[in-house]
């Protein structure tokens, strides 16, 4: 009797679940291929502002398919005995596996694969043990990377393989659409690091996202040079118009790079380029030698670094308060 009580409430739990997740796919244009769930959850690589504006609607997703899996898995090994005939169950396997490779799908094509999966270990657990179809191929260490990681390791023919288009299924727009959003969310996400590296590497973004891939070859060359741009990315401080005293300096480099940019009213940045590096220098030897331990995050110590910076920048507030932000964003100073 308790047996059965229970697994009227799985049902009636998954039954909700099911119509959940149906009500929130229902503006999905038909065919409802994979392709239609990526552009109706990730919105289009073209905007900006798209990932962004989609990202409630794919948590909303993301939990709703966890919720019908979860109710499925409780239930999964006496689905008869929770009344549902041997017809049902397979269109009702067949519905909760495709749900799971949609959600996989759009976390790839958002960015989003890593963000989320430490906080889903119960999640994988009973994928792998009720759920998955198809075992997934065993990629090592690689298995952990970003897809613009796989893409510098591997290259990104076989990083489109082995990650984004793992099953085959994606036009090479979409694949190319992927890209796009994987490239920008590294910017999103590493912007504050070096700003004007990756305003420089955003505009680099835009003049990919207009290129051709109307036929084999312009999306091949699409594909070249999202390659290199993600490269570029990785490299992240690159020595061409660094003056040679910044070399092996990351952190000085970035300031090197940022100093022009500041806001400042009577700060005066200097015009030649030995000047320029010069002060990057002396900003970073105050960083490092006058830094009080865990000073991130802790008010007196950052105020005793506002003050070593003051002087630097001509007792400049707006200037110094800019490099602040910059510094505190740079892990080597941490």
């Amino acid at each position: 009797m308790h047996l059965q009580h229970w697994l009227q409430e799985g049902r009636k739990q998954l039954d909700a679940a099911r119509e959940a997740l149906r009500y929130l796919c229902e503006p999905v244009p038909l065919p409802r291929e994979v392709e239609q769930y990526l552009h109706y959850f990730c919105g289009d690589a073209a905007d900006a502002h798209a990932l962004n504006e989609t990202e409630a609607l794919r948590v909303s997703f993301y939990k709703a398919v966890a919720l019908c899996a979860r109710a499925f898995a409780a239930i999964a090994e006496d689905l008869g005995g929770a009344g549902y005939s041997d017809a049902e169950v397979v269109e009702l396997r067949r519905e909760v596996e495709l749900h799971v490779e949609i959600r996989a799908a759009i976390k790839r094509h958002s960015g989003e694969e890593l963000d989320i999966k430490p906080y889903e270990a119960d999640m994988r657990h009973l994928i792998n043990t009720y759920i998955q179809a198809e075992p997934a191929t065993a990629l090592g260490q690689l298995g952990e990377l970003s897809l613009t990681e796989l893409i510098i390791e591997t290259g990104i023919h076989d990083a489109i393989a082995r990650k984004l288009n793992e099953k085959g299924k994606l036009s090479r727009n979409a694949i190319a659409e992927g890209i796009i959003n994987n490239v920008r969310k590294t910017i999103i996400r590493d912007q504050l690091t070096d700003p004007r590296f990756y305003e420089q590497m955003s505009k680099l973004l835009d003049d990919l996202i207009r290129q051709s891939r109307a036929d084999t070859a312009a999306y091949e060359e699409f594909l070249r040079q999202a390659e290199a741009l993600v490269k570029r990315l990785a490299a992240r401080q690159p020595d061409d118009g660094v003056p040679a005293v910044l070399h092996g300096k990351p952190e000085a480099v970035v300031l090197f790079n940022n100093l022009a940019a500041l806001p400042a009213t009577s700060f005066r940045y200097p015009s030649a380029a030995a000047d320029q590096a010069a002060l990057a220098l002396r900003i970073d030897r105050a960083m490092r030698e006058r830094a009080p331990a865990g000073w991130y995050g802790d008010q007196a110590r950052e105020a005793q670094i506002l003050n070593a910076l003051f002087p630097l920048l001509d007792r400049d507030r707006a200037a110094t308060q800019a490099i602040f932000e910059i510094i505190r964003h740079q892990p080597g100073y941490q």
